[in-house]
């Protein structure tokens, strides 16, 4: 007998074949992730979407008005504000404007450390629930990867905006019409709340995420999809929760 011929192994890919990839073939991507954890790309990619959506946002709408219409959401916060004198009023939108600027651009950073987070609860989730191996630096990765879907969000936001496109309703937590919670308006903002949840790019993220969850930790598509949906569901209910008493 002849011993049995190895299979080659998949070629290494770049970090730009891992990034398309992730929307042509994604298995092929977190499996490559098993090679390599960077993702250096991808956050090039957020930053860039970031700030091209901040851009956007200040030159079309400014950043005064965006505050203002967060802060008069409620009924109960624009009363409040529409009992300040003009001149607290004009400072207040200043201040807020100024954080809201700073913020909006610098949001890649404290993006990463909810990615950090993220990574840290799903790899004690599968390493200690589901008794996988996998590594710290490889669910970032794949939180990285899976997220790219919703730099849509960002590109929409950008020809919408430059296009005149709900600018006079602009919501900067809710920019787009990709999710229910958008087509809410005048609901309670808890249903609002909640249907950002069902967003087209959010359960594609979240789809992928399953699939390269399932594929470093080395578990069935249903034991991944159990953790990660499960961690959904309950977010959808805090985030839900806590705009509900707050509103």
């Amino acid at each position: 007998m002849t011993d049995a011929v190895p299979l080659p192994e998949a070629p290494a890919l770049s970090q730009v074949e891992r990034v398309v990839d992730t929307f042509i073939a994604p298995s092929k991507t977190f499996t490559d992730i098993l090679r390599n954890t960077s993702w250096w790309l991808p956050f090039i990619l957020l930053v860039l979407a970031t700030v091209a959506s901040c851009f956007a946002m200040d030159k079309k709408i400014g950043f005064e008005s965006i505050t203002e219409h967060q802060m008069t959401k409620t009924p109960a916060a624009a009363e409040q504000f529409q009992q300040l004198p003009p001149a607290q009023q004009a400072a207040r939108l200043h201040a807020g404007a100024t954080f809201t600027r700073a913020f909006t651009y610098g949001a890649c950073i404290p993006y990463l450390i909810v990615i950090a987070l993220e990574a840290l609860v799903l790899w004690g989730c599968f390493n200690f629930g589901l008794g996988a191996k996998t590594t710290f630096g490889q669910v970032f990765a794949v939180i990285m990867y899976s997220g790219l879907p919703r730099l849509f969000i960002s590109l929409l936001t950008v020809i919408f905006l430059f296009a005149g496109v709900g600018t006079e309703s602009f919501d900067i937590q809710n920019p787009v019409g990709t999710n229910l919670g958008y087509f809410l308006q005048g609901s309670s903002p808890a249903l609002k709340v909640a249907g950002s949840f069902f967003d087209v790019f959010g359960l594609w993220a979240l789809a992928l995420l399953v699939i390269g969850m399932a594929i470093v930790a080395r578990k069935s598509m249903a034991q991944a999809a159990t953790i990660i949906v499960g961690w959904w569901f309950l977010m959808l209910l805090i985030f839900t929760g806590i705009t509900a008493v707050t509103s």
